[in-house]
């Protein structure tokens, strides 16, 4: 267990000269045993995934056994309504990812839990949400139109030479602001989770089946939930039936346990599963590499860099980092640069890419204006490696991954961005006005000045009722969606 230590992170001092100082710090574990319900663990017990997984945090009575008294009961309360009346997800946080709030333990612990960046994502209370605007009036449960394009159940093919390969529902982890928060984990009282209706093996084998006659794909995102829930053996086989497939160039693992339960990837047998596959990919050509989610600094820890740099020595090419954007959690160039410099230096981890939080129910809070999104890209320029600087993009619906200065037009007063693409999604192969429309990304309403606001109190819904009207009617299109794949 390493000693409990609280680096400082860079920031910019007095005659630094420059509005950012680089200062590299090391990565610390902080210590479990300060928190009461892990007063006795051993770090054989900490390093164990057995024990990580049977101690995850899953409801608030699991929470309070941990914490004990060190949080009030308003912050109990405050996360049990919730639970109840807000949460697209469901509570499920593993001790790694838990220890890592409030690293260094503080005199108000109440007060600086509620502070944290990772508990605001991770476990978000209802005061964290707005009240004027819970949901933007577009929200919606599938909001990138996933469902829509899946080829087979699960397999999204939205980009012309890469598709989605959602392989399972669940995670080791669940963030409170998850973009398929429509398909993956359980249900919460306010969202009834879209299941899938094929047995694993089958939906597994029709995926291989369309990229098997489907030339024009070269790269497979394969993903989820996370890749690490699923059994090391099947998941083995479907990357080895994936290498088999000569078009198929490039292979991407989609992760957050590699943060969030790094004991998972640091397993035996995972590990030399690992080593197999990356050894068949290099004797084939093929790139394989893996995808985590990392969104503040303090996550980065001596496990979670162990867990990286052994992917990397067991052969795989690269380890990058997609996080999400999010205020209070990542929205000041200090913290984004934090993070990059705590992923590269600490932990070899590349960073790739920071996405705009997707427009889902219950959001508003978490997502930041477009405007915002290209200050915060211009204010990370100059500090990393060009390899290694994240593209902040937003994720357009029907569109894609869209670099945030790309837009073509912009209202900011009314929050509305327009945007265009050089593609067709699978959907729209027959449709010859889909590289000539615009598409439209919607800012947080409360970001925008008093005239935008007034124009969507006029023009849109603005009750929690009809916000959840609104979801509940995406989840009826993504039903018929899913009904018409089917037959």
């Amino acid at each position: 267990m390493t000693d409990l230590i609280t680096p400082e992170l860079a920031r910019s001092e007095p005659g630094d000269g420059q509005p950012y100082a680089y200062r590299r710090a090391e990565l610390v574990e902080p210590d479990w045993t300060r928190l009461p319900g892990w007063k006795d663990v051993t770090a054989e017990e900490w390093r164990s995934v057995q024990w990580q997984r049977s101690h995850c945090v899953k409801n608030v009575k699991q929470l309070r056994d941990v914490m004990g008294d060190l949080l009030e009961d308003r912050f109990y309360d405050d996360l049990t309504r919730d639970q109840a009346e807000r949460a697209t997800m469901s509570m499920l946080l593993p001790p790694q990812m838990l220890n890592t709030i409030v690293p260094s333990g503080a005199a108000d612990y109440t007060e600086a839990f509620y502070a944290d960046p990772v508990r605001r994502y991770m476990l978000p209370v209802f005061s964290d949400r707005r009240a004027d605007w819970p949901s933007h009036p577009h929200a919606t449960r599938d909001s990138l139109h996933e469902h829509e394009m899946w080829a087979t159940e699960g397999l999204t093919h939205r980009y012309p030479t890469k598709v989605l390969a959602e392989i399972l529902p669940t995670c080791p982890q669940y963030c409170g602001h998850c973009t398929r928060m429509d398909l993956v984990g359980n249900s919460t009282p306010v969202i009834d989770k879209l299941k899938f209706v094929a047995k694993p093996q089958t939906r597994l084998d029709n995926m291989l089946d369309y990229l098997r006659r489907t030339p024009g794909v070269r790269d497979v995102v394969v993903s989820g939930g996370d890749v690490a829930n699923m059994p090391w053996p099947r998941l083995e086989s479907f990357l080895m039936s994936l290498l088999e497939i000569e078009n198929i160039r490039d292979i991407r693992l989609a992760t957050k346990a590699l943060m969030g339960m790094p004991q998972h990837w640091l397993s035996s047998d995972v590990l030399a599963g690992v080593e197999r596959v990356a050894s068949v990919a290099r004797n084939r050509g093929v790139m394989i590499a893996m995808h985590t989610h990392v969104n503040a600094a303090q996550s980065v820890t001596p496990l979670v860099a162990e867990a990286s740099k052994a992917m990397l020595e067991a052969g795989l090419r690269d380890v990058r980092n997609q996080g999400v954007l999010m205020r209070g959690v990542n929205d000041t160039i200090p913290q984004l640069l934090d993070l990059c410099f705590a992923l590269l230096d600490g932990a070899n981890v590349t960073p790739y890419y920071f996405y705009m939080c997707d427009m889902i129910p219950f959001s508003e809070h978490w997502r930041v204006s477009v405007r915002e999104a290209q200050h915060l890209q211009h204010g990370i320029l100059g500090y990393l490696p060009g390899f290694a600087t994240p593209r902040i993009v937003c994720d357009v619906p029907y569109v894609g991954k869209r670099w945030v200065h790309q837009l073509s037009e912009y209202d900011e007063v009314r929050g509305i961005s327009y945007w265009k693409k050089n593609y067709r999604t699978g959907i729209e192969q027959q449709d010859p006005e889909a590289l000539n429309r615009t598409y439209e990304y919607y800012d947080p309403i409360d970001t925008l000045p008093v005239e935008g606001q007034q124009w969507w109190t006029q023009h849109a819904g603005t009750t929690l009722a009809e916000a959840e009207e609104r979801a509940a009617a995406s989840r009826a299109a993504a039903e018929a969606q899913k009904f018409l794949d089917l037959t």
